[in-house]
């Protein structure tokens, strides 16, 4: 998996750049509000309380800026903050030369009443005078007129350091939330869809990509995967319980009806008795089919060498197949081919394989069993000169009770057994086998391990 792409690393980038981001913001709104002018209300302050950060930056320059350059420093504050500047002498007169207002002459007598304080706050409809100092005219009143329409919020947030940390703390949790619910997101999804197929919603399947992403497209591919797997094996058991009652329906059915002929005809008893125990014969012998087929483990205790194994086993097919004109023939690239088996297990697999491919291979026609080493496993292969079977069927030749003429009597067709529970075994060896259409037959292909190669 790509490193960029890890979930980890996007919660780690993610949370550092909201951090980041929370730091910085705090910063620049901090700045921000600390450039700007109190409200009106500031001047109502405790006297004791220190100044503003934008008053004590005003008067720094309104201390040292030059006369010339004065005007222009009052005009700009003026118009980037409606705020009205009044530089008055002890005399009460503005040393820019402009007309004072009533108030503001008022108020700055009220700060000169005052001695003995090098800063004082007197307030009286939004103004605030504090003394100065200036060298070309000496002490000084500045007298500042805030705008009464200010808005509350700003001033607020302006005049209150923990306003504005409860502003950023209440940010910092809508980010995060969010961010916390885009990454849950699909941990929600994937327990809304845990819960869907625990209540037997097995078609349930989750978005995901392909392939790449991070974990949560990892996770969502795997439970695709596993409901896939989970409906397939609940179908196929769904289908083989069907299958089962279908086929002992018909032999339960006949023992039902040659016991009640028995029992009504004491003199052919005998007869209906022969049937009675035919029909249990193959009841027993679908029995144990079946549980062949669903075995879920084996003890590979015994070495088999397949070469002989097969030898005596197209000899034995040979003999039963001599009325129909039907012939095996077996090739072999090795003089031996050991493998690890279970009792007799694999013996049965391959009797299965071909008494199958004797069945459907025609009249006079031959079948050939090989058996060759390619990339350290075994390959056997047994190919009839049959019909085949038809390609979207393939995949079923497999399954159980599974029969390309679905209407053959099971007295020429079997239980469609054999097949599968010659892959179940298969597989419990660690091994392979599929089908395919030659174009003259099918052929049926078998891969085994070597010896002490079987995958767990």
């Amino acid at each position: 998996m790509n490193l960029w792409g890890s979930l980890f690393i996007k919660l780690f980038i993610a949370f550092w750049l909201v951090t980041i981001a929370i730091l910085g913001s705090w910063q620049l709104t901090s700045d921000y509000f600390e450039s700007q002018p109190p409200g009106p209300k500031f001047s109502d302050r405790d006297p004791s309380a220190p100044p503003h950060r934008f008053i004590l930056r005003t008067i720094y320059n309104l201390e040292n800026i030059s006369l010339k350059a004065l005007p222009k420093q009052i005009i700009k504050i003026q118009r980037k903050h409606d705020i009205q500047i009044y530089l008055l002498t002890r005399t009460g007169d503005d040393i820019l030369g402009r007309k004072v207002p009533k108030k503001v002459s008022e108020i700055s007598d009220e700060l000169r009443s005052v001695t003995g304080s090098s800063l004082a706050r007197k307030s009286k409809g939004g103004l605030l005078a504090i003394p100065i100092y200036r060298k070309e005219q000496g002490p000084l009143t500045a007298v500042f007129k805030f705008p009464q329409h200010r808005r509350l919020i700003v001033n607020a947030l302006t005049t209150s350091l923990w306003l504005r940390i409860t502003l950023a703390v209440l940010i910092s949790g809508v980010i995060c939330f969010g961010l916390s619910r885009l990454m849950t997101n699909r941990l929600k999804a994937l327990q809304l869809a845990s819960r869907r197929l625990a209540t037997g919603a097995l078609d349930t399947r989750l978005q995901a990509r392909d392939r790449g992403g991070d974990e949560t497209d990892e996770l969502a591919r795997d439970f695709n995967s596993m409901a896939e797997q989970l409906q397939e094996i609940i179908e196929a058991q769904k289908r083989l319980l069907g299958d089962v009652s279908h086929e002992l329906r018909s032999p339960l059915a006949r023992l039902r009806v040659a016991l009640a002929l028995a029992q009504e005809k004491p003199e052919q008893r005998p007869q209906y008795l022969s049937r009675i125990e035919q029909e249990t014969e193959r009841l027993e012998e679908l029995i144990s089919q079946l549980l062949s087929s669903q075995a879920q483990d084996v003890t590979l205790d015994t070495r088999i060498d397949l070469v002989a194994l097969l030898k005596q086993l197209c000899t034995d097919a040979n003999f039963e197949a001599q009325g129909a004109g039907k012939h095996f023939v077996f090739t072999a690239d090795t003089a031996r081919a050991d493998v690890d088996s279970c009792r007799d297990l694999l013996h049965k697999i391959f009797d299965n394989i071909l008494r199958n491919a004797l069945h459907h291979t025609v009249e006079n026609s031959e079948v050939s069993v090989s058996v060759v080493s390619i990339d350290g496993d075994y390959q056997i292969t047994v190919e009839d000169q049959g019909p085949g079977v038809p390609e979207n069927d393939l995949n079923n030749v497999f399954n159980e009770f599974y029969r390309v003429d679905s209407a053959r009597s099971r007295e020429s067709g079997g239980h469609g057994l054999g097949l599968a529970i010659a892959k179940r075994a298969l597989l419990l060896h660690g091994g392979e086998v599929t089908a395919n259409n030659t174009g003259t037959g099918l052929k049926i292909t078998v891969r085994l391990p070597l010896p002490g190669k079987r995958v767990q």
